[in-house]
């Protein structure tokens, strides 16, 4: 009876376990891929690299090889490739600052764009094996629909909706969840001239939680399954993705999301965790959830914002125009005054994450 009850007890952790250890390798993997990019290129650039570590904190594991340390490290909420006299000067040779510029743009950017790259990746996979291959056309309406009375017609490709640029059936979807009474401006391409529709009215939808959302009353169009169209949509997704990003921090900025809604670290694992629960049935949201996070990882790092590889990127340009570069010292203090602020940032997200989590 003992042995049985402990059996049971082990297999009731084990499965709420496992998801979690799944969700930390995966974010594991983004983290690499980005750290990767930085590495990779800094070796081909001639550029000292002394470590190169996934994770903070304490070292679980190191090892050198060559002139670079290599190391896993405790906490799974970043990493980092540390290149000599990238932080301050340094009379090595082979020192980040003695690089050409244009090999230290290549370097500071390569991150960000093995995460995009990634992210195309995944995004090619998840329209492969869901078939969620779709375009915004119209291409069925239901009985009685209304919106062919405001001058929607079968065979429209809707390419602006409320003055946001429509370039898939993601941005679609965004536009039409993020109208609030239900009356819609479209601009539509037929037969191969835009056409502007004022005013289409839509019945709206009121859930549980008070929250109201548009019932459409036509279907979009379905494509066909294959190669060439899951190609073109791949790369077309990965740009909506990546745009998400800026429209996210914009609605941030004035105020339309509110920080409770963000998910740092803790609530990325929990959320990829809940995926990763029915990964065995069905791999398509796990592919999707995991391209969201690797295309926004490598969007937010090209901001211009201190201490991210956007502004170290646009410092270089600077570098490049004057054909000066900036004393290592105020660069450092700039990094410094970002990383503190994002490190703040994240702290203040993370609470946010575990009061959710606890409040299920």
């Amino acid at each position: 009876m003992i042995t049985a009850s402990f059996a049971s007890v082990a297999a009731g952790v084990w499965g709420k376990a496992w998801p979690i250890l799944v969700a930390i390798l995966l974010f594991g993997l983004v983290i690499f891929i980005h750290e990767f990019g930085h590495f990779i290129c800094a070796k081909w650039s001639g550029v000292k690299v002394n470590e190169f570590a996934i994770g903070m904190g304490p070292a679980l594991f190191k090892f050198k090889k060559g002139e670079t340390l290599y190391a896993l490290r405790l906490f799974p909420i970043g990493g980092y490739v540390s290149m000599e006299g990238e932080d301050a000067e340094s009379p090595d040779e082979r020192s980040f600052g003695k690089a050409k510029v244009w090999k230290r743009m290549i370097i500071v950017v390569a991150g960000a764009i093995m995460n995009l790259l990634l992210g195309l990746l995944l995004i090619g996979f998840y329209l492969g094996v869901s078939g969620d291959l779709t375009e915004p056309v119209v291409a069925k309406f239901a009985d009685n629909s209304t919106s062919q009375n405001y001058g929607l017609q079968l065979g429209d490709e809707i390419t602006d909706i409320n003055g946001m640029r429509i370039i898939t059936t993601l941005d679609f979807s965004l536009a039409i969840s993020r109208d609030t009474d239900g009356v819609v401006d479209m601009v539509v391409k037929r037969d191969g001239e835009k056409i502007e529709l004022q005013g289409i009215k839509f019945d709206m939808k009121e859930y549980e939680d008070g929250q109201k959302m548009i019932r459409l009353d036509f279907l979009i169009q379905g494509l066909e399954n294959n190669f060439w169209n899951v190609l073109k949509h791949s790369f077309k997704w990965t740009a909506s993705m990546a745009r998400l990003v800026w429209i996210s921090l914009a609605d941030l900025i004035t105020g339309n999301v509110s920080f409770s809604e963000l998910s740092g670290p803790i609530g990325i694992v929990s959320i990829v965790a809940d995926s990763a629960r029915s990964m065995w049935q069905d791999v398509a949201p796990i592919l999707y959830i995991m391209a969201f996070i690797t295309i926004n990882i490598g969007t937010m790092n090209l901001l211009p914002f201190p201490a991210l590889d956007g502004a170290r990127f646009l410092i270089l340009i600077i570098e490049a125009i004057r054909r000066k570069p900036m004393k290592p010292k105020y660069e450092g203090i700039i990094h410094g005054v970002g990383l503190i602020i994002l490190l703040g940032f994240m702290l203040i997200v993370s609470v946010s994450d575990v009061t959710k989590f606890f409040r299920g």
